[in-house]
């Protein structure tokens, strides 16, 4: 029974974390819009949220690649985008390379400092993203992906802002205390990503 309890607990205090993430990146990203000057949709606005409260996840925006875990290169994401067996599959890559590249050059730009490619890169393959997405499927999808790959280099600003706010800098950064807290259990580094917005799962401890 009391088993029952904790856990009816752990799924309410998830809950709340959620709702908890989505309101503050509501707010956040709202003000960033009206003090950055962009008109955009609620439909879009709305995208933006999602996709903050989606990445907050680090497994979301992290993946096991050859060098070990970090964030897949942007022609690989076109590559599974080309090689797709399925319309279905080649939209899912492509949102995920348009979701990429507006999350990096967004929120963890000084991390394209570092890099053979820079933000011009990342806002061209994910605005060609979006915008093939909008030409491929019909109603609010459309005009929603149409927005962001018009407004591809206006968000990234959006994001920029909601990441000065987060003191967001690097993702490698994220992955580090990430890293941690999974090996570790440390309750200092869940409380540090939990001051990013981000919800350690119990789930992700890894066993030593």
């Amino acid at each position: 029974m009391s088993s029952q309890v904790e856990s009816d607990r752990a799924s309410s205090t998830a809950l709340q974390a959620a709702r908890d993430v989505r309101d503050y990146f509501k707010q956040t990203v709202t003000h960033a819009i009206v003090h950055q000057r962009v008109e955009a949709s609620e439909e879009a606005a709305f995208y933006l949220v999602e996709l903050l409260a989606q990445f907050t996840r680090s497994d979301a925006l992290f993946e096991c690649t050859a060098d070990g875990v970090g964030i897949k290169p942007l022609a690989l994401c076109y590559a599974d985008a080309v090689q797709a067996e399925s319309r279905s599959v080649r939209h899912q890559a492509l949102k995920r390379l348009g979701d990429v590249a507006l999350m990096v050059a967004g929120m963890f730009s000084a991390s394209l400092t570092r890099k053979v490619v820079g933000m011009d890169y990342y806002i061209a393959m994910g605005g060609s993203a979006y915008a093939f997405l909008s030409e491929s499927l019909g109603g609010a999808p459309a005009r929603v992906f149409g927005e962001l790959a018009a407004k591809f280099q206006p968000f990234v600003d959006v994001l920029g802002e909601v990441s000065d706010q987060t003191s967001l800098r690097a993702p490698q950064d994220v992955l580090r205390i990430y890293d941690n807290w999974t090996r570790t259990g440390s309750r200092r580094a869940a409380a540090q990503l939990r001051r990013l917005g981000i919800e350690p799962a119990i789930g992700s401890i890894r066993p030593m």
